[in-house]
């Protein structure tokens, strides 16, 4: 078996023995043979993956998104997981709409301060790209609701 293929059965296996083996077949409404084949290193198996369904079904009660972080190591994208946030927005555009202009001027408030004396410290960059990444989930939130809206 190639290296990417031991990478994610590895990730795989992570997945499953952190929600716990009668929760994923539950959850995926597969049999522990056969969610064991999906990160089995046997030649046998070397060709089986969990689907995707399974992958997302599981990762949803997961702690981390074990696979979805393997997937985006090896196309060298770096993922920020945030442990409050399920993707799952309440509100609608216009608040979104709200809550972006909020943000961006949360966002220019901390850089107006950031630069006042020329020189951005590291806490004033980490308070940046705490602004930023916040900035970036409610551009999340918004996508996913003109998305539901559009159908």
């Amino acid at each position: 078996m190639n290296g990417v293929g031991n990478y994610l059965k590895k990730h795989t296996e992570a997945l499953v023995k952190d929600v716990g083996i009668e929760p994923a077949c539950q959850l995926t409404g597969k049999s522990k043979a056969t969610l064991g084949r999906y990160y089995s290193d046997n030649e046998e198996h070397a060709d089986r993956f969990m689907p995707i369904d399974a992958v997302a079904a599981l990762e949803a009660a997961a702690s981390y998104p074990h696979v979805t972080a393997a997937l985006s190591d090896l196309k060298g994208i770096t993922l920020s997981h945030d442990q409050r946030r399920q993707n799952v927005s309440k509100g609608n555009v216009n608040t979104d709409v709200i809550a972006l202009s909020q943000r961006f001027a949360m966002l220019m408030a901390e850089y107006q301060q950031a630069i006042e004396d020329g020189v951005i410290t590291v806490n004033e960059a980490k308070r940046l790209l705490k602004e930023a990444v916040t900035l970036q989930q409610v551009l999340l939130d918004m996508k996913l609701n003109l998305e539901q809206e559009a159908g």
